[in-house]
């Protein structure tokens, strides 16, 4: 990887829109790191400019080995495609992966140092650690200065490199999300900017990145406000132009208030595509978790949602995630499809009892099951029986289920059998007919027709019984209302 050369302290104004996701990859990518990376990926697209995708991979500790090409990939399987990324450096910048940036890192701190903005501090852990007892046994809250750091070079000890931030300093900024914000530096304290092991924190990185890459609107989650004021911090000592800040308020989980985690029902992406979720319904509804498009619509492709996103519609407060809600959107988006792309979408849900039936008898199903579809992992379920012979329910069952009396079941299924071989047999004949034969058997057509259903589906909800039977065919009926109870 080439090396890139510092830039210069000069001011730097940005024209062209970019943004940036730039996960660590710690583990599967969940839904609020999702969100984050449509609303970046939308406002790029939509203003013609840049979308980054860029792995901050310095803390190593807590890497997870596959984490980074398993997110990569959910990204890609969703659609959200960047401009550079891990497996696309830029000519520019170079790579977008932080730990093949050190060097980049190192120099510009090494700049800060000598601009006396930065300094080395040798405190041990057991001295920061006795600090922050005594701040607490005080009841006050732990802030680093220099006058507290041990900056004489001790044997054995590595340094980390802190900020320095004066204690008379407010920093002060618009966000897009969260107003007008000021902070104090003596609340603020001097951070560190390079660890001891000489890797650089997410803070030092971060704006050397942003800035280098040009990224002119920081899109993230606003569990990161806090750090905002270290960032602007560096932007300005560096008299580099300062980014829009966007703060968007997190994803909660379905009970509680609490911040959705990967542990919560529907957390993770992974498993939301695992269970055939349509990307077009994921993208839409999580684009509504924390935006309002100003309109009464709710259902957009990902075209419309490009025209339409606008970062002045993200909203202040948290928004609950709702299984329910996922669905409903998955459902909406799944009969909206051609019929062509519904069966190309639908071949690796079948069951496995559907391999060998043709092409024609699975697209009769499918038309009869879509409707009901949530998502496609519910397919083989709603379709087994259409594909493997059920067991016959007992006579019990029958009994139980259909309130008929015992007595009348035998002769009930007899005449059925005798009407369904005698006419033409298709769903309209069907229907005429078995009401007929309900009027005259003086049988409530609900009762009978649950009979009916149980005998040959195996349960109690399926779809539209006559649909059922004329996709079943005359012989498949046959066998499955005379089989034994």
């Amino acid at each position: 990887m080439a090396k890139v050369a510092p830039v210069p302290f000069e001011r730097k104004v940005m024209s062209e829109i970019k943004t940036r996701y730039a996960p660590s990859p710690t583990g599967h990518l969940h839904l609020g790191g999702l969100r984050t990376a449509l609303f970046n990926w939308l406002w790029a697209r939509r203003e013609g400019g840049q979308f980054i995708l860029r792995l901050e991979d310095t803390d190593q500790e807590r890497l997870v080995p596959g984490a980074a090409k398993q997110l990569m990939s959910d990204l890609q399987s969703l659609g959200l495609d960047w401009d550079y990324g891990p497996d696309k450096p830029s000519p520019d910048f170079g790579s977008c992966v932080q730990s093949h940036r050190l060097e980049i890192y190192r120099d510009y701190a090494d700049q800060l140092i000598q601009k006396g903005i930065a300094y080395y501090d040798y405190s041990s852990a057991e001295e920061l650690r006795a600090m922050r007892e005594q701040a607490q046994k005080e009841k006050r809250p732990f802030v680093f200065r220099k006058d507290m750091a041990v900056t004489e070079e001790r044997d054995g000890q590595r340094p980390v490199v802190r900020i320095a931030i004066p204690d008379e300093l407010t920093i002060a900024w618009e966000d897009a999300v969260k107003g007008g914000q000021s902070w104090q530096g003596k609340d603020i304290g001097d951070f560190v900017a390079v660890k001891s092991d000489g890797w650089p924190t997410y803070h030092l990185a971060n704006v050397i990145d942003d800035h280098l890459m040009e990224i002119s609107h920081v899109i993230r989650a606003d569990e990161w406000l806090s750090s905002t004021p270290k960032h602007l911090y560096l932007f300005d000592c560096l008299d580099w132009s300062r980014p829009q800040y966007v703060h968007v308020p997190p994803v909660l989980a379905a009970e509680g208030g609490q911040k959705l985690s990967k542990r919560d029902k529907g957390g993770r992406v992974v498993d939301l595509l695992e269970e055939g979720y349509l990307k077009e319904a994921v993208l839409n509804y999580l684009s509504l978790l924390g935006w309002n498009p100003k309109t009464p619509e709710e259902i957009f492709t990902i075209e419309e949602l490009v025209k339409t996103f606008d970062i002045a519609g993200i909203q202040v407060s948290g928004a609950r995630f709702d299984g329910v809600r996922l669905d409903w959107f998955n459902g909406q988006h799944l009969r909206a499809l051609p019929e062509a792309e519904l069966r190309r979408l639908a071949e690796p849900w079948w069951p496995k009892s559907a391999e060998g039936a043709g092409e024609e008898y699975k697209h009769k199903v499918l038309e009869l099951v879509y409707q009901r579809l949530k998502k496609w992992s519910e397919l083989a379920e709603l379709t087994e029986f259409f594909f493997s012979r059920p067991e016959s329910p007992s006579l019990a069952t029958l009994v139980k289920e259909s309130r008929i009396p015992e007595e009348d079941i035998q002769p009930l299924l007899e005449a059925t059998l005798e009407t369904v071989g005698s006419i033409d047999f298709t769903a309209g004949n069907l229907e005429l007919r078995i009401y007929q034969l309900a009027q005259e058997k003086k049988t409530s057509p609900s009762k009978y027709f649950t009979l009916l259903r149980l005998k040959l589906t195996g349960r109690k909800v399926a779809p539209g019984l006559f649909a059922t039977m004329d996709a079943l065919g005359l012989e498949e009926c046959q066998a499955r209302l005379s089989a034994s109870n």
